[in-house]
């Protein structure tokens, strides 16, 4: 069965989740979250246990800390291991800029276009509902913080439906065109992770068709991703993110491009992140040829494949392609 359209996706609860602990300097206890935040307690008001929501809390609390967020738990002073009252929070002083810091005018350019993921427009009227709840226990938020929501968008549309699909341990089918296929198929997986990989995310899972573990890049999903009843044993996520990450190093490892990068240029800003100096110019690891050759060829004469050839190719093929869509003359 597909997902629930008025089920909050995940990343929008993990806003909400951060919002939330920056909005108080005591800190929130793990029962007033689920029960205030939106996200957990939409799911608590609809049936959801206690046991199951805490330990998507705990999930949350792991992935944003991976992502830098630096949740701080505060315990009993008297016992500190004993966190059955612990309360949460994000210390905004974690984010105070020294008051030495200027920024010329390109800086301050630049931090207007990457400002523009936020908006000024209030919180949804559960979000609202949520802080109020909060503010009936005595707890002061700061107004100014909840007053403004980022605006986040994951690119891939499947994203959300598979998060689902890996918290409830359900099974879920999806069509998928692999790389140089005419036609693409349809999968049937167990979802265990997913994880983000050269800027892309990938869904790891075991493809009960082919009967062995497999990494799928969520661009190349054709279509809705569908949760069926299936279900599977929630031990078989423990240490997946892991094992994704740790098969891409290893194809990442085995392919490597050589490229001459002009310097300056945003594709040396792009690529010289994650490459390696060589003589003749980056060496820069990938995964997927094709995705990879998507992006060498959208940056232009920025950007000359040395190594390679089947590289090479494809993205002069691209190149081609782009200039006799244009009307020039390849």
């Amino acid at each position: 069965m597909p997902a629930t359209a008025s089920r909050s996706a995940p990343e929008e609860r993990l806003v909400n989740l951060v919002v939330a602990l920056m909005a108080t300097e005591q800190g929130l206890t793990k029962d007033t979250i689920l029960s205030s935040v939106t996200g957990y307690r939409e799911q608590l008001e609809a049936g959801a246990s206690k046991d199951a929501l805490e330990k998507m809390f705990e999930r949350d609390k792991e992935n944003l800390r991976g992502l830098g967020v630096p949740i701080e738990t505060i315990g009993n002073r008297a016992d500190p291991d004993d966190l059955r009252e612990a309360r949460y929070r994000v210390p905004t002083a974690e984010y105070a800029l020294p008051d030495d810091i200027s920024f010329s005018p390109a800086e301050i350019a630049l931090l207007n276009v990457a400002g523009g993921v936020w908006g000024s427009e209030s919180l949804s009227t559960d979000a609202r509902s949520g802080l109020r709840k909060i503010r009936a226990l005595g707890i002061p938020v700061d107004e100014p913080i909840i007053g403004y929501a980022p605006r986040i968008r994951v690119r891939d549309a499947s994203f959300a439906a598979l998060q689902r699909a890996i918290e409830e341990c359900r099974v879920v089918t999806f069509v998928y065109l692999r790389p140089g296929e005419a036609q693409p198929r349809e999968r049937r997986v167990r979802p265990l992770a997913l994880v983000e990989y050269e800027a892309r995310w990938h869904v790891f899972g075991f493809d009960l068709n082919m009967d062995a573990e497999r990494t799928f890049l969520l661009s190349r999903i054709v279509g809705d991703v569908t949760l069926r009843r299936e279900k599977f044993a929630p031990a078989l996520r423990e240490g997946a993110g892991d094992r994704a990450l740790a098969g891409l190093r290893a194809v990442a490892d085995r392919q490597r491009a050589l490229l001459e990068v002009h310097p300056g240029t945003e594709a040396s800003l792009r690529l010289a992140r994650r490459a390696q100096q060589a003589p003749q110019g980056l060496l820069v690891p990938y995964v997927d040829l094709h995705v990879f050759a998507d992006e060498l060829a959208s940056y232009g004469p920025e950007v000359r494949v040395v190594a390679p050839d089947d590289l090479r190719d494809e993205v002069v093929r691209r190149l081609r392609a782009t200039v006799a869509v244009h009307g020039g003359v390849a």
